[in-house]
């Protein structure tokens, strides 16, 4: 009867690892290269007839009143004076196309998108990358900027990042985890600062939400234990019937 239950705890993880090979990501256009009225531009809290301004699909950027002073950068751009906010220094190892860019001292607005299909109280893991750069025209140093994260009615906020005058933080990477409150929950982005400075301004690229499932190796390990502990059993067994 042991042996019965274990195997079927023993199947119920095999159903696991099938499913854990990769969670299902939640949110569209997370690396901010979809857009409704082009690049490199301005956002608007909704589309309009505007050829300075744009929207990002499945995101919504507003502060109130409009779009806030936000903006999708492209990042082969954005140390030109081709670039709608012409940032003194950037950095990269990697091509990122475009960013989403917000000055946290300045009308900043709120980034967010609704989250459909979540389980009530289950476990959700975001990962995102962000950096600083200071906009050209201004000197200072920027200290003490962030994201703050909200999902539902809980905020966290990311690692502060400070920079020189005319310098670029390089770009850092967060993991964050979360608990749903309900089925539909809505996940935000907020540049602030708790330091005056010359004009910074906060990106955000990569933004990744997924279900919390354990790693595949950690299942396998799980079920080798499991067979190991089967096998012993079924010895034991074999052993004193004889």
């Amino acid at each position: 009867m042991r042996i019965r239950s274990i195997l079927s705890c023993l199947s119920i993880l095999a159903v696991l690892t099938a499913n854990t090979a990769g969670a299902v990501p939640l949110l569209a256009n997370g690396n901010f290269e979809q857009n409704t009225n082009g690049g490199n531009k301005q956002l608007s809290s909704s589309p309009i007839d505007d050829i300075h301004r744009t929207t990002l699909s499945g995101w919504t950027s507003s502060n109130g009143n409009d779009g806030g002073y936000n903006f999708v950068l492209d990042t082969k751009l954005i140390t030109t004076w081709d670039s709608t906010i012409w940032i003194k220094k950037y950095e990269s190892e990697l091509d990122r196309g475009s960013v989403f860019a917000s000055d946290a001292l300045y009308y900043p607005g709120v980034l967010s998108q609704t989250v459909s299909g979540l389980t009530l109280g289950a476990s959700y893991v975001l990962k995102f990358d962000y950096a600083m750069g200071q906009q050209v025209g201004f000197d200072g140093d920027n200290l003490n900027n962030f994201w703050q994260v909200g999902f539902g009615n809980t905020k966290k906020d990311s690692n502060k990042l400070s920079i020189e005058n005319g310098g670029f933080s390089g770009w850092q990477s967060a993991t964050m985890k979360f608990t749903a409150d309900s089925a539909e929950q809505v996940l935000s982005f907020l540049a602030l600062s708790n330091s005056p400075g010359a004009p910074p301004f906060m990106l955000l690229d990569n933004v990744d939400l997924r279900a919390d499932v354990p790693e595949p190796s950690s299942i396998s390990m799980m079920l080798l234990g499991g067979f190991g502990l089967v096998g012993f059993m079924a010895r034991r067994r074999k052993a004193a019937a004889v």
